[in-house]
């Protein structure tokens, strides 16, 4: 996959508590998806420790670990948008060829918010396109009653920025944190019993947005497709293998996705198409949506991007379609999909065919 020929580089923001699991579940990402991604980092004080730990898992030539890992150790991201992010950004889209995307790990206590605003400054909008936000949480400490496994450690990364002015009490930081989530990963599912995950779920309940879904996390292993919706292998613009309909995907990271795959034809509304697209990632606690569609009279095929209620369409300038084609092909991951009633859903809500 070219980002080059995808127009706007997409990216991940990963947030949670200091020892949630965001690194870990990077370095997974970094060393078994495949894609070259490059990673901003947001560590500071005696705790900046992450862009090391990222530096030497392998999973780039040495050569290269200069442009893909960047560490910004000066303070609170949300705290240095203009001064440190924006020109980190704008370095890092100067190799966006060489790159299928960008994660930025937040530090612990940043606010997830102005930091997904900042990708609307003018200099960077044009050429990135926020995939989603991911809300890392402890497992363990909720299961125990705490939002962080390590209050102390927290603490100390508190007192190593002065400047910051927006920390108020932990637990509505980490409300902070789920109200801007469009997935949730808990991490060390494997050091919890049955009870133990009842009591995770019932913590979270109602923090989340409408649409929103808990993804639990083993050893920081969760598949590429759900936090980026890249895969290295994809051989279409929608991303999927042709021979892979409705099926169930076991791989290391125990995580038993289903992928379903639509296909309809005829004419279809832009906007009646985005309703009824966010109504069924609600209905179906769809984890990813993504596809195409070709539309009455446009040249280029809209692309359908959505990770949770996010959702994101855009037209792809660098495709073009055959006059009078219209339809659209749909690929929809979730824990628990009935590919039958997403295709009877979509179908007579926008008045297509089968294809």
């Amino acid at each position: 996959m070219n980002s080059g020929n995808r127009g706007r580089l997409p990216v991940t923001v990963v947030t949670g508590f200091l020892g949630a699991g965001k690194s870990t579940l990077l370095r997974q990402l970094l060393l078994s998806s495949g894609l070259r991604l490059a990673v901003l980092v947001n560590e500071f004080g005696e705790v900046g420790i992450d862009g090391d730990l990222l530096r030497s898992c392998g999973f780039c030539p040495e050569q290269e670990l200069e442009g893909r890992v960047v560490e910004l150790a000066n303070g609170c991201l949300c705290c240095t948008v203009q001064d440190e992010f924006l020109p980190t950004m704008q370095t890092l889209l100067q190799r966006a060829e060489q790159l299928d995307g960008i994660v930025v790990e937040t530090s612990g206590l940043a606010l997830p918010l102005p930091l997904v605003q900042a990708f609307q400054w003018p200099e960077i909008r044009s050429r990135t396109r926020v995939t989603g936000v991911v809300t890392v949480v402890d497992g363990e400490a909720l299961a125990a009653g705490s939002v962080v496994g390590d209050p102390a450690a927290l603490e100390a990364q508190r007192l190593a920025d002065p400047s910051l002015d927006h920390l108020a009490d932990i637990d509505d930081l980490f409300l902070d944190q789920l109200e801007a989530a469009d997935l949730v990963v808990v991490s060390r599912a494997d050091r919890l019993a049955d009870d133990q995950r009842q009591l995770v779920d019932q913590r979270l309940a109602g923090q989340l947005r409408a649409g929103v879904s808990t993804v639990w996390m083993e050893r920081g292993n969760v598949p590429a497709a759900l936090l980026f919706g890249l895969e290295r292998s994809a051989s279409d613009p929608a991303g999927h293998d042709e021979h892979h309909d409705h099926s169930h995907h076991h791989d290391h990271s125990h995580v038993a996705m289903q992928s379903s795959v639509v296909r309809l034809v005829g004419p279809i509304d832009r906007v009646l198409l985005e309703q009824r697209l966010q109504a069924l990632i609600q209905r179906h606690n769809l984890l990813r949506l993504k596809g195409r569609a070709w539309l009455p009279g446009k040249t280029h095929p809209l692309q359908i991007q959505a990770v949770g209620p996010r959702l994101e369409c855009w037209f792809d300038t660098a495709s073009q379609l055959p006059p009078g084609e219209t339809g659209l092909e749909l690929v929809a991951l979730g824990l628990s999909l009935d590919p039958a009633a997403l295709e009877q859903e979509l179908q007579p809500s926008l008045g297509l065919a089968f294809a």
